[in-house]
């Protein structure tokens, strides 16, 4: 056991999806998995293990919001649990108007404006990038299925409501999603040399204003789990 997770060292799959919110990690669980068992319930953040449906043992971790608390749950995964790959299934704000809201987007990188990052490497700029077998896998598997795909660059930030509109200066370099999580999974899989990916559905426009409700956010993102166990 770790600090954050109470699960026995054989309860956690070597490959682990984490979506940010708990409700929607055992809405997962629930729909798509197989024997599906709870395995952490440490601040109610909550794992289940169980089986995909092509027979693949599979864990869901929420990692909730933000990336000093996925980077909690990343580090003692790898360390504790000696997973080797780690997938976030969560949300992103698009930050041009003709990105629809459920579009599925696969980061291929992702700058960032958090400190954890300053934290490692001072001034200079790092480049945390996805795993490329796991990014060209997902591509594939979501073209089978027929799912709608973007690839690009994500920024992930630690200010939900960012009163300087920093957000623009990133969308006029191409940057096509903002969100809270992936700079660090990326940094942190990077650091420990396991795979790490971060597959997200357009849950608003930051442009159009346009947004998708909690419940639609904790319910309805089925195409971006259907990628992740397809892969």
């Amino acid at each position: 056991m770790s600090i954050h997770i109470n699960s026995k060292k054989d309860e956690i799959a070597e490959t682990v999806l984490m979506p940010g919110d708990p409700k929607r990690a055992k809405w997962i669980a629930e729909n798509f998995l197989n024997n599906a068992e709870l395995v952490n319930t440490v601040r109610g953040n909550h794992g289940y293990t169980g089986i995909t449906p092509q027979g693949e043992r599979i864990t869901i971790q929420a990692s909730n919001m933000g990336m000093p608390t996925l980077s909690i749950y990343a580090e003692e995964l790898i360390t504790k649990y000696g997973v080797k790959c780690l997938m976030r299934l969560g949300s992103c704000g698009a930050l041009n108007a003709e990105t629809k809201l459920r579009q599925i987007f696969l980061a291929i990188s992702s700058g960032s404006d958090s400190a954890l990052n300053f934290k490692h490497f001072g001034l200079t700029t790092y480049a945390p990038t996805a795993n490329f077998e796991l990014l060209l896998q997902a591509y594939q598997a979501a073209k089978k299925l027929g799912i709608s795909v973007e690839v690009g660059t994500n920024f992930a930030t630690d200010d939900f409501y960012d009163l300087t509109d920093q957000w623009k200066v990133f969308a006029e370099f191409g940057v096509k999603t903002i969100e809270m999580e992936s700079a660090a999974l990326y940094t942190i899989a990077a650091r420990y040399k396991i795979q790490a990916l971060s597959i997200n559905t357009v849950s608003d426009n930051l442009v159009t204003g346009e947004k998708l409700s909690s419940d639609e956010r904790e319910k309805t993102f089925t195409d971006m789990v259907k990628i992740a166990l397809a892969m």
